[in-house]
């Protein structure tokens, strides 16, 4: 599967537009971790606790909308773009893009 940020792929042509993909995760915060991350707030610097939860929500998310694009038959997303938002201690993370069929020119 081949995954990019771009309308078009160098090197391939899109033959079919399956539609809209997206890949989605909803993660909460520990509390070992959010304690961590106050104590880190007091003095400043990288809070490397929300560091790697957001980087799994990420390529989590991405691994979904690749399950979900397959699944459509697709074997390329083009326009791949990511989301985030929260709610409360919870974070969500939606990797989204148009899935396609694509061929070499």
């Amino acid at each position: 599967m081949i995954v990019v940020t771009t309308e078009n792929i160098p090197g391939y042509r899109v033959v079919e537009v399956k539609g809209t993909t997206f890949g989605l995760i909803v993660r909460a915060r520990g509390i070992g971790g959010d304690i961590m991350a106050g104590l880190r707030s007091v003095v400043g610097g990288e809070i490397k606790e929300y560091t790697v939860l957001l980087e799994d929500a990420r390529k989590q998310a991405l691994d979904r909308m690749i399950k979900n694009a397959t699944a459509m038959g697709a074997n390329a997303v083009v326009m791949c773009r990511y989301d985030s938002g929260n709610m409360g201690n919870m974070g969500e993370v939606v990797a989204y893009g148009t899935a396609v069929v694509i061929e070499k020119v």
